[in-house]
């Protein structure tokens, strides 16, 4: 699973890159699709009392998703270096936890630890983040700290950039425009192609047993759903257009309105689950 969004360098997902854009984050990114829900809830079948551990978690998408499923999740670890979205994370899981204990670790994922060393993760899921990261320590800290028969589960689907429609390449063009031919990525860098693929990353860790799951998934966008969906993002991010983005914004919206469909722009991609287990491990 080389993910085409991937950066040319794992940027850290700081403060400084989506702090402000917590609020949007949460109510645009697009969520995980049930079946995929349903398959990391089954990797726990059997397991008496399930810790999660999601790394890179943003507003909490993936344990939003698998607490109304997995109800005997006793534990969440939440981890993410950016502080704003860790907050709107454990506001978000508070009325809907039950039981379910949370703690929350600001920092890089590779330097979690756990705050109860005998609480192992037997779940420990990465959802749209893993590029950020350096990777390699990751894997290794999740040997360090997850159960036995731990999971480690992988998990994207790319990008309103890199998704091949007339809309989306209406709007990448605009935004090169903008922006110049380069798709930025991060705070400063721009994107250089597709590196070392994941499973590669994973055959060279603990974590070598994989499993590949791939989930249609068709999306319906509103114009507006895209312009928020594109302030979350490193490559269209507002701070990026030095002022213009007021401008940029009203073009963009102009050209989606002008592809859309009954108000409807359609996205036809497809969710990528990597389910990784130590040699062994449970199928």
């Amino acid at each position: 699973m080389t993910r085409p969004d991937q950066p040319a360098a794992a940027a850290a997902s700081d403060d400084a890159l989506f702090g402000s854009e917590a609020a949007d984050y949460a109510r645009y990114r697009p969520g995980l699709p049930d079946a995929a829900v349903h398959l990391l809830a089954a990797t726990q079948h059997g397991v008496p009392d399930p810790v999660l551990l999601d790394l890179g978690t943003g507003t909490g998408l993936v344990p939003r998703a698998l607490l109304p499923v997995l109800h005997r999740l006793v534990h969440i670890d939440l981890v993410d270096v950016n502080q704003h979205m860790l907050e709107t994370a454990l506001t978000a899981l508070e009325p809907v936890r039950g039981a379910c204990t949370v703690s929350a670790f600001t920092g890089e994922a590779h330097t979690f630890t756990p705050t109860e060393p005998g609480r192992a993760p037997s779940l420990i899921t990465c959802c749209r983040s893993f590029h950020w990261m350096s990777r390699r320590e990751v894997l290794s800290m999740a040997d360090r700290v997850a159960a036995p028969h731990a999971v480690v589960a992988i998990m994207g689907d790319g990008s309103l950039w890199t998704h091949e429609s007339d809309w989306t390449a209406g709007l990448r063009r605009l935004i090169q425009t903008y922006l110049g031919d380069d798709r930025r990525a991060g705070t400063r860098g721009t994107y250089a192609g597709p590196g070392r693929s994941y499973e590669d990353d994973l055959a060279d860790s603990a974590f070598s047993n994989v499993a590949e799951h791939h989930f249609p998934v068709a999306r319906a966008w509103t114009p507006e759903d895209v312009l928020g969906y594109l302030r979350t993002t490193s490559f269209a991010r507002p701070a990026l257009f030095a002022g213009r983005h007021h401008e940029f914004e009203a073009e963009a919206l102009g050209l989606l309105k002008a592809h859309a469909r009954g108000g409807v722009l359609k996205e036809d991609a497809e969710f990528t689950v990597l389910l990784a287990r130590r040699p062994g491990g449970d199928a």
